[in-house]
């Protein structure tokens, strides 16, 4: 029994291990907040079926980080948010990128930094194509950042999308 305890501990500690190794993120990507918002939406935009580097978009959060895109249901009408993994997002977008390209780029951003931790209210707008000129999509991401002395990381991306009732107000467009 005293071994079987052993060999759980360890299990345990080894799996714990795993999950909080991260992959190595490109100096330049984590070197500043700019950097690291830059590095997400060039990560995540290409072409219809072009390989996105997922690795490289592994490399840019913090342990247990989420992705939460928020937004009102077309059918119930309820406002709701739903928090994935880093894994999760990538499983959940691969078929849409599959088929459909996307490019998203920051319009403007409002940050705000105390000690190691920033906040970024960063504008975007969607495009199916790199050179499309009217976007099919605008809205905000909120930005949770952590700096651990060595680099920036992302503890979150709560985002929603513009719609009619929910203009994006003209301070967040500057």
């Amino acid at each position: 029994m005293k071994k079987f305890a052993i060999f759980l501990i360890i299990v345990f500690a080894l799996s714990g291990a795993a999950m909080s190794q991260t992959k190595e993120a490109n100096p330049a990507d984590v070197e500043s907040i700019d950097s690291i918002i830059k590095a997400v939406y060039d990560v995540i935009s290409g072409d219809a079926g072009a390989k996105r580097d997922w690795d490289r978009f592994h490399s840019l959060f913090y342990k247990n980080a989420r992705l939460i895109p928020s937004g009102k249901n077309a059918t119930t009408g309820v406002v709701g948010a739903n928090a994935l993994s880093p894994e999760e997002y990538v499983k959940r977008v691969e078929p849409v990128f599959a088929k459909d390209g996307f490019y998203e780029r920051e319009l403007a951003s409002r940050r705000e930094v105390y000690g190691n931790i920033a906040q970024v209210f960063s504008t975007y707008v969607s495009f199916r194509k790199a050179d499309d000129k009217k976007p099919f999509m605008r809205g905000i991401n909120s930005f949770q950042l952590l700096n651990d002395g060595k680099r920036w990381w992302i503890l979150t991306i709560f985002w929603q999308g513009e719609t009619p009732e929910n203009p994006i107000p003209k301070k967040y467009l500057k």
